[in-house]
């Protein structure tokens, strides 16, 4: 065997040691792993907030009418609770493994440019080990969906699709710029919010009609998602022109689309503070408009300091804009709890 393959073998990491976890956790795409978790969370938690008391301890009564013990009443309100949203986000965790990695198995060399870091273009996983990771978690994820509830299984599958089609030959929807933004933000801000507020308001023995609520953070979402999907291409324009990936920064200029961006985040913080003052949706009003003016000040103050020549700022910069749709997740389902 060969210096330079001893030397190959080497740099990968042993299967399940901490180095290879590691790589799994880059792999995996980390910011995409936490907003996945929090939209799980936050639809769990507006499902709550929607519904009322549809899942009063108290309603927990056996066949005679007399009431159950309290500690089995509240276990099996706890089980009736957390079974749904531990199904959700053990399913949507491996269908966001899946597309994450998928996109890395066909965009390694353009990865060796632009994003050296992760683990297929650094050599720190084989391309057989990728493979194997994105059949499993793909396979995992629809196994679990189908077996936590229909609305579930319908959400991850056609994610799962979508995510196949963007990044899979000969389709690979991510060379075109309008299909790649819409596959993003078609995923992350329609079909997964509808799709996991379906499934909590079918497991929660709730109405299938989809609130106010849910509407107005669907489409802040959708809109805010756009702004990742364009924003996303600003710092890999080497890789993109070398490899002929036509995106909005290439056809219209780093500059263009940062202030798009920008201007798109703007309209979606205000037009929410205009949906809670208006009482469009059941939310409270003043801790929308505090905390979203907060954001948004917080967003254009950061956008003058970042320095579009410079790589790495843009890369903090975009980190940033990840940090404030995980915010939402927080705060939109406060907003609904407080109503």
């Amino acid at each position: 065997m060969s210096h330079s393959q001893n030397s190959s073998l080497s740099s990968k990491a042993a299967p399940f040691s901490f180095d290879w976890l590691y790589a799994f956790w880059k792999f995996s795409r980390p910011h995409t792993i936490i907003g996945t978790s929090l939209s799980v969370l936050g639809l769990f938690l507006i499902a709550i907030a929607v519904g009322g008391d549809a899942m009063n301890p108290g309603d927990a009564m056996n066949p005679g009418g007399d009431a159950m013990n309290h500690a089995d009443a509240m276990n099996r309100v706890s089980t009736s609770y957390l079974l749904p949203l531990l199904g959700a986000w053990v399913s949507c965790l491996c269908g966001n493994v899946y597309i994450v990695g998928l996109n890395q198995l066909e965009d390694v060399e353009i990865d060796k440019i632009n994003k050296p870091h992760l683990p297929l273009a650094s050599g720190e996983f084989s391309r057989k080990t990728g493979q194997l990771i994105v059949a499993f978690t793909g396979i995992l994820g629809l196994i679990v969906a189908w077996l936590t509830g229909p609305f579930l299984f319908g959400m991850v599958a056609i994610s799962l699709a979508i995510g196949t089609a963007y990044s899979l030959p000969p389709i690979r929807l991510k060379q075109f710029p309008i299909w790649a933004a819409l596959c993003i933000f078609s995923v992350r801000g329609t079909i997964v919010n509808l799709g996991l507020y379906l499934h909590y308001s079918w497991a929660f023995h709730q109405s299938q009609a989809i609130v106010p609520a849910v509407w107005a953070l669907t489409l802040f979402i959708l809109v805010f998602t756009f702004a990742i999907a364009i924003f996303k291409d600003i710092p890999d324009m080497e890789g993109d022109q070398l490899y002929n990936i036509s995106t909005f920064t290439i056809q219209l200029g780093a500059q263009a689309v940062f202030n798009l961006a920008l201007w798109v985040i703007t309209v979606c913080y205000l037009s929410i503070i205009l949906v809670a003052v208006l009482g469009v949706a059941s939310l409270n009003p003043i801790f929308v408009v505090v905390t979203h003016l907060g954001l948004l000040v917080w967003m254009w103050l950061r956008s003058w300091k970042v320095d579009l020549e410079d790589k790495t700022a843009i890369a903090q910069f975009y980190q940033f804009i990840w940090k404030l749709f995980f915010i939402e997740y927080l705060i939109f389902p406060i907003a609904c709890l407080l109503a």
